[in-house]
């Protein structure tokens, strides 16, 4: 009773004024983005700034509604919620319309709502209670595969809608089950997964050129070290047979040399693709008589990491030519270097460039943004409302706001890092984790480093579902740092 009357005490009211903050710039960005001279009302309701002016009002009064809630409540009805969202997910497939190709906005009394940023929250609270349960223990097989289901479940769902960009935010929930206990390995193959990819698709999708079969055997060899590096470290964990390793190198020289006379002879008998397979099979059967002879199952683990290089050359393919979306495809292509189309796919990165470089060091000043006020950038109010402020406020209004993420982030993880109840310190990393994605990938598509997925910028971009989203979700972290002296009944 007496924290519930000192609630106003308990409150971090460092991120409380940080979220603020972060809502009064996104809401000036909307604003200048928006701007017009015939129709400039501050609060015009028919204006995309007057309509996110009443999602901040929402989300305020959905973030006092959560802090008045006892903080066991979060934890009740985590499982129930989690199942609701999976199910509207589902339902959402069917009824919603068609926008831009995907099947991921549903209409509530007049308002358009996207379920999959309320499926964040949901997951986040369900995987919190689930790895907070009693005897939980991520390397357990049984536990880890629940946990992964817990994930993916959703995941696969937006996808089906056709919303790949909101499902990869499902993906960086691995660095919460890190920071509980899974094993350093899973980190490591996943971003040699995510490199096998790109170097796979960079070097199997080039225009016929000159010089395209010289980048392609580059771009192969360089997977083929990639294997055998990792191949040799996993080696060397375990043995210090020092004969086996020259024998295991002397091997695969011996096979790419004969593949690649082979393939100057003659091009088209074999593939790089081929090469690649054939020497991650001999790879897998050496270490498959190794462990055999040494008796060791280190060596059939090894094997199977090869044999799964091999497929992933194929997998690559098959998913970026079978899976992905051409919009997607092409805007892939764009930022690898396979082509250049400045007036379509690459148009929106091209303009949010010249936006931000046309601010120079600080800015053109408010109101003053040629490119934004023109419309020269399209989705400039949403997906790339950084190049509003960057061409407005310079170097100096960009770094401001990377930096003051930078702290946000930071300060999530240490108020996860407090927290006594296992509960609130999971779901303080998933806060902390899907802000942190959001943060990257919205920034690095607008700068051109990252392939335009569709990534909203936290309390920058225009929408309501996302700003009640992301607020709903920080000061459920927020109410759950009230008790953290507390020991909670996850």
């Amino acid at each position: 009773m007496r924290r519930e009357q000192n609630i106003l005490r308990e409150l971090d009211w460092t991120t409380i004024v940080m979220w603020l903050l972060m809502v009064i710039c996104g809401w000036c960005s909307i604003y200048a983005a928006c701007y017009d001279y015939e129709n400039y009302g501050l609060f015009d309701l028919s204006l995309r700034h007057g309509q996110q002016f009443i999602w901040i009002g929402v989300s305020l009064v959905a973030a006092i509604i959560i802090l008045v809630f006892d903080t066991k409540f979060f934890g009740n009805i985590a499982p129930f919620f989690y199942i609701f969202m999976v199910l509207v997910l589902i339902v959402t497939i069917f009824v919603a319309p068609d926008v831009k190709g995907s099947h991921s906005w549903i209409q509530i009394g007049g308002f358009r709502l996207q379920p999959a940023e309320f499926a964040k929250y949901a997951t986040a609270l369900a995987l919190s209670k689930y790895m907070s349960s009693y005897g939980y223990d991520i390397r357990k097989p049984k536990n880890f595969w629940l946990t992964a289901l817990l994930v993916g479940f959703p995941m696969l769902i937006i996808i089906a809608q056709q919303e790949t960009g909101s499902a990869l935010v499902f993906a960086v929930f691995i660095l919460v089950l890190y920071r509980e206990g899974l094993n350093g390995g899973f980190l490591i193959y996943g971003a040699l997964t995510a490199l096998f990819f790109v170097l796979v698709i960079r070097y199997n999708n080039l225009p016929q050129d000159p010089d395209a079969v010289l980048h392609e055997q580059y771009g192969y060899m360089i997977v083929f070290l990639l294997a055998v590096v990792t191949g040799i470290f996993q080696i060397i964990g375990y043995t210090r047979n020092s004969a086996f390793l020259k024998v295991y190198l002397a091997v695969n020289i011996a096979i790419w040399t004969t593949c690649l006379i082979v393939k100057m002879v003659k091009p088209t008998l074999i593939s790089y693709t081929a090469i690649s397979t054939i020497s991650f099979v001999a790879s897998a059967l050496m270490f498959f008589l190794y462990s055999v002879i040494r008796r060791s199952s280190t060596g059939l683990l090894i094997m199977l990491f090869f044999i799964g290089t091999a497929g992933l050359c194929y997998a690559s393919d098959y998913a970026f030519d079978k899976v992905l979306q051409p919009h997607q495809q092409i805007r892939i292509k764009v930022v690898l270097g396979l082509e250049d189309d400045p007036q379509g796919a690459g148009y929106n990165v091209r303009q949010a460039k010249i936006a931000i470089g046309s601010g120079g060091f600080t800015g053109k000043g408010f109101l003053n943004g040629t490119q934004t006020k023109l419309n020269y950038v399209p989705e400039q109010h949403t997906d790339f409302i950084f190049c509003t402020i960057g061409e407005e406020k310079g170097f100096v209004g960009t770094t401001a706001v990377i930096l003051l993420y930078v702290v946000f982030i930071l300060r999530l993880i240490k108020l996860a890092e407090r927290q006594r109840s296992n509960f609130s310190r999971i779901y303080g990393y998933c806060v902390a984790c899907i802000f942190f994605f959001h943060f990257c990938i919205n920034i690095g598509m607008v700068i051109g480093i990252l392939p335009v997925i569709g990534i909203p910028l936290p309390f920058f971009s225009y929408g309501g579902s996302s700003m009640l989203a992301f607020t709903v979700l920080l000061f459920t972290f927020i109410k759950l740092d009230t008790q953290r002296m507390d020991t909670l009944a996850a």
